[in-house]
């Protein structure tokens, strides 16, 4: 589904997990429990005083799923470096804010051995660049972006993005339209000549339209028994984006001379 204009597309947005980063099927326990031992080494590693490994990841678990549940009442998320700064004041050591953001990403690397890429993902987002579009993120994500930018620039992907917004920084997420319409304001386009790209259909989908974006499915797991609305282009590889936005453009161009 397209926008009714003539201008040619400015630029692609990108959906974060699932989208650019696949990560699958996650034992959500397994991971948590992985998570947790890691970050309480590096508390060990740093002298502070924390308790039993079994204390510690049960505190752990109660923090986050309360925080989960307010999230989930709310709709909105929370910053989990902002969270563990509060969690180390209550237990009596403070922590430069370096070892905070190095605490952050103890929490969230099991994740990043379980990430993959496309192989070519640097060479389609090269090609989009080459064709003039500026490229950006929006990510519903309570994990704080600097451990989400760490892991990108790792895979030589950070420096893609002219923009990243998550929503762990403002009081509102996708599928609200003001998260996506902050990245194109950021961007210095308007909503209706950006293309938006997500796996979720729920917030990617729906939030791009209410944003009067141009959104593009990214078929995937998460969309099993889903239905999307008609007139959405689907993709089943991000090496696909090219080919299509010049076709949306082509579109465009020819409702401009009718």
């Amino acid at each position: 589904m397209s926008v009714l204009t003539d201008r040619p597309i400015q630029a692609v947005l990108f959906d974060l997990g699932d989208t650019l980063l696949e990560f699958g099927r996650v034992d959500v326990w397994r991971l948590f429990h992985e998570a947790a031992t890691n970050s309480y080494a590096y508390l060990q590693h740093l002298g502070k005083p924390v308790r039993g490994l079994g204390r510690y990841k049960w505190a752990s678990f109660c923090v986050i799923r309360l925080k989960l549940l307010i999230s989930n009442w709310t709709r909105r998320d929370w910053d989990s470096l902002a969270m563990l700064r509060q969690i180390g004041a209550r237990g009596g050591y403070d922590m430069t804010e370096e070892q905070l953001r190095e605490l952050n990403w103890r929490w969230y690397e099991p994740l990043v051995k379980r990430a993959e890429v496309e192989p070519d993902l640097a060479d389609t987002l090269t090609n989009l660049r080459q064709m003039g579009l500026r490229l950006g993120i929006v990510s519903n994500t309570w994990v704080n972006g600097d451990a989400l930018e760490r892991h990108l620039e790792q895979l030589g992907l950070l420096d893609f993005f002219d923009v990243r917004v998550y929503s762990h920084s403002f009081g509102f997420r996708k599928p609200d339209r003001r998260l996506f319409r902050q990245a194109a304001e950021r961007l210095g386009v308007l909503p209706t000549d950006v293309v938006f790209v997500g796996d979720r259909i729920d917030t990617d989908v729906r939030g791009a339209l209410k944003a009067k974006m141009t959104p593009v499915l990214k078929y995937a797991h998460t969309n099993a028994r889903k239905r999307p609305p008609e007139g959405i282009a689907r993709i089943q590889r991000l090496s696909e984006l090219p080919a299509l936005v010049r076709q949306l453009n082509a579109v465009r161009a020819a409702s401009g001379k009718t």
